[in-house]
């Protein structure tokens, strides 16, 4: 079962269930715990309530395909992101670095992970809308990531897809540039959809696609898998939630195995896809 979020012309926001049978609303299912997305990962049981609710959604209304999907976060939620979980991540890091590159290799092999504060929902851009590039970046790329989507526990009961946009200039020129390399505006995207899931080994390898099409043409594309990553999606998840807590939930980008070369920048006008395998697929053009 997948979740969305969608809005709907005179309600406003609402919650969305995709089955084989079609497209449904699930907030009229159950109005308190379907309110929001933040609203349902703040119950006890978010995953067994929503794999409930699929058996009976079919009695409420129809969503009209054509309604726009907005991304799949709200309230008070937060995006955070894991960093140098993929040994290419290390390895392109270390060497786009002026001087910092053993940090990259160091936390690689720490038990303490790279977190960061990414975007909070207001901020996250929607599938279909533009990502931007920093107007002082000389060098940015798109960063394809499996989003694991945290109930208010710290448990994960879904994932969808994340664009974890960086400036890789503005890091390598300095690591303590990180916030600014990755927090701005247009920098982060997520959705279309919530896959709802209940065990992690359903995460363990799971394939990452990313093209990025300039003029018609393909500028960059390239495939990995989630096998590929050092740490497990339940480490990143503890580790965010070890002295912070998230009411509401919280989405936790877990890195990327995909690195353009050196030689690829984004440009305005260009499109990012990103798919992977059973999770979905997230379009944005470049801005």
């Amino acid at each position: 079962m997948e979740l969305f979020r969608y809005l709907h012309p005179e309600q406003g926001p609402r919650l969305g269930a995709e089955t084989s049978e079609g497209f449904f609303d699930l907030t009229a299912y159950d109005p308190e715990v379907f309110a929001s997305i933040s609203s349902w990962l703040a119950h006890e049981r978010p995953a067994e309530i929503a794999l409930l609710a699929e058996k009976a959604v079919s009695r409420y209304a129809e969503i009209d395909p054509d309604w726009q999907i907005l991304p799949p976060v709200d309230g008070k939620m937060e995006v955070w992101a894991a960093g140098v979980t993929y040994e290419d991540s290390k390895r392109a890091r270390m060497a786009e670095s002026e001087g910092g590159g053993d940090f990259y290799d160091r936390v690689y092999d720490a038990d303490r992970p790279e977190l960061f504060f990414k975007a909070n929902p207001w901020r996250v851009v929607a599938p279909g809308d533009p990502v931007s590039i920093r107007t002082d970046s000389r060098w940015d790329v798109p960063e394809p990531e499996l989003t694991l989507v945290l109930c208010a526990s710290g448990r994960i009961v879904g994932v969808t897809v994340g664009n974890d946009m960086s400036s890789r200039s503005i890091e390598g020129e300095n690591p303590l540039y990180l916030p600014q390399a990755k927090s701005y505006a247009g920098a982060c995207a997520v959705g279309p959809t919530i896959r709802i899931v209940d065990v992690d080994v359903e995460l363990k390898n799971l394939p990452i696609t990313l093209e990025i099409s300039r003029e018609g043409e393909t500028a960059f594309s390239g495939e990995t898998s989630t096998a590929r990553m050092k740490r497990t999606p339940h480490e990143l998840a503890e580790w965010l939630f070890k002295t912070l807590p998230f009411p509401d939930g919280a989405l936790l980008m877990t890195g990327t195995g995909l690195i353009p070369p050196d030689s690829f920048t984004l440009q305005s006008g260009d499109v990012v896809t990103i798919s992977i395998g059973g999770v979905g697929t997230l379009i944005n053009p470049v801005a």
